[in-house]
């Protein structure tokens, strides 16, 4: 069996990390959604915000979400659960957008997850 050419080697190489950087570009193009808990009297949520809908908030954090609830009275939020993706694997994907209402709110947290966090589709609204 005869060796591989060093620049045969490099150019698959260099081509399949194109094509992957290809392939995976749309993930990077959508918004990042920062995930919350929302632990109110009766059970949890959680909840994802867009980095477009998070800059509107004071702090950008769990404090300005809590203080932005109780000044509007109410707000809408896509609330997020974890389903299998078509490969199997878990993720963290939008489940349908709700109404927050300040009076039911007891705490607002961030909600770190090692799954992979689906971006907000608006078309499912």
């Amino acid at each position: 069996m005869s060796p591989i050419p060093a620049k045969l080697l490099f150019g698959l190489g260099l081509a399949s990390f194109v094509i992957g950087s290809a392939v995976s570009m749309p993930a990077f193009a959508a918004d990042k959604i920062s995930l919350f808990k929302v632990i109110t009297s009766k059970d949890e949520i959680v909840i994802g915000l867009t980095d477009a809908d998070l800059a509107q908030v004071e702090g950008q954090n769990a404090g300005g979400i809590a203080k932005m609830l109780v000044a509007k009275g109410s707000m809408s939020v896509w609330e997020y659960a974890v389903h299998k993706s078509a490969s199997g694997e878990l993720e963290q994907a939008p489940l349908h957008k709700i109404g927050l209402i300040a009076s039911d709110s007891l705490r607002v947290e961030p909600y770190p997850t090692p799954l992979k966090v689906l971006p907000i589709d608006e078309s499912k609204k």
